[in-house]
């Protein structure tokens, strides 16, 4: 996806590498053209104090799942050694690297940068604000394909991030993602390798683990830090309802690769009780849309769910899949989650299990909120 070009004064204004897709972002006049970029320039030139002079380590995560559980998990034990900050959930990396890089205090000892990339040239930028000692990615999938074009295009713009290290420097690559592996060569920066697992909190548990230990943080501590981290709201969040059902919460986002491992952690923890999905639409993915939930589809039919409801739109080649060649599931398929509850309440019994997860726009958490 090509950027429109802009008058170059605007853009060294705007800071060098800033994603100018980004001007349509819904933010103030006055923010987007002046306190943002004041604040960029600001954030840059600190860190670069901070590096110089206390001595801090900066880590960057990126990937196509697990940034934010990987991150929340290395902060939990990093803060056993030391002041730590590191960036609040929600809010874009364009706007949440600067405001994170700000209010790290004088003497913080390691500060962990979430970089989720959406468009491309957003990782450059990213670089421009910050130079990691760490660079770790969790994973490549097809994910924002909308934007990035396709697998290659995500690994393109996120490898950024562990090929603009030095040698002093380490990656921290997934050693289940063959992409990685292809580019491991080109990488000037020592490499350590954590250890892939098809249930994705454990494989998070390991990348956070590595960082640390790249670090030299006692072993005593990474598994006191791994106990006391607390999981976010909708990721792999097992919750019993009041009627016996149980559900696996995992509403918080949705892209092929992480659908297909929830699903298999799913029928894991599930066993031989009835299994119920709810399924949003897996945004972004561009002209790979279809083929996707179709794909998805037909690794659903061989798992003897008892239903399966749709929610969205592209949701429908999912369906159309296990209806094709699954004659025991029974489908449905609605427009949107508040359509869903109505269809999901003669399932909330004893002895079901219930999966529930789609992209954030589906707003499925919604749906889980209003069960619990």
């Amino acid at each position: 996806m090509q950027q429109k070009k802009t008058n170059p004064i605007i853009q060294w204004w705007l800071t060098p590498k800033f994603p100018l897709i980004h001007l349509g972002d819904k933010t103030s006049f006055i923010k987007k053209w002046l306190i943002h970029p004041i604040k960029r320039r600001i954030a840059r030139w600190y860190l670069k104090y901070l590096q110089s002079h206390g001595g801090i380590k900066v880590i960057a995560i990126t990937g196509s799942a697990g940034k934010t559980t990987t991150k929340e998990m290395l902060a939990a034990i990093l803060k056993l050694e030391g002041k730590t900050i590191y960036s609040k959930e929600n809010i874009d990396p364009i706007y949440n690297i600067p405001t994170t890089i700000l209010r790290t205090p004088i003497g913080t000892k390691y500060l962990i940068l979430e970089m989720g990339v959406e468009y491309p040239g957003e990782m450059d930028f990213y670089l421009w604000l910050a130079k990691p000692d760490i660079g770790v990615i969790t994973n490549i999938f097809p994910t924002h394909l909308e934007f990035l074009g396709n697998v290659e295009g995500v690994l393109k713009e996120k490898s950024k991030l562990v090929l603009s290290l030095s040698k002093e420097d380490t990656a921290v690559l997934n050693s289940g993602d063959s992409q990685l592996k292809e580019i491991a060569s080109k990488l000037k920066a020592n490499i350590q390798w954590f250890e892939s697992n098809k249930d994705q909190l454990t494989e998070d548990a390991f990348a956070a683990a590595t960082v640390a230990d790249s670090l030299n943080v006692p072993k005593n501590k990474i598994f006191e830090g791994l106990k006391q981290y607390q999981k976010p709201k909708h990721r792999l969040s097992i919750i019993k309802l009041k009627t016996g059902t149980v559900i696996l919460d995992d509403s918080y986002n949705s892209n092929p690769q992480a659908l297909s491992k929830t699903l298999k952690f799913f029928i894991h923890i599930a066993g031989k009780h009835n299994k119920i999905a709810v399924l949003g639409d897996m945004k972004e993915l561009g002209k790979l849309e279809e083929s996707f939930h179709r794909e998805v589809g037909r690794e659903i039919s061989k798992m003897n769910f008892q239903a399966v409801i749709g929610v969205g739109s592209a949701i429908k080649f999912l369906i159309d899949e296990i209806n094709r060649s699954n004659n025991y599931t029974k489908t449905y398929f609605v427009a949107k989650q508040e359509d869903v509850l109505p269809v999901i309440s003669p399932y909330l019994q004893d002895d079901n299990y219930v999966l529930i997860k789609g992209s954030r726009s589906i707003a499925l958490d919604k749906l889980v909120d209003a069960l619990v």
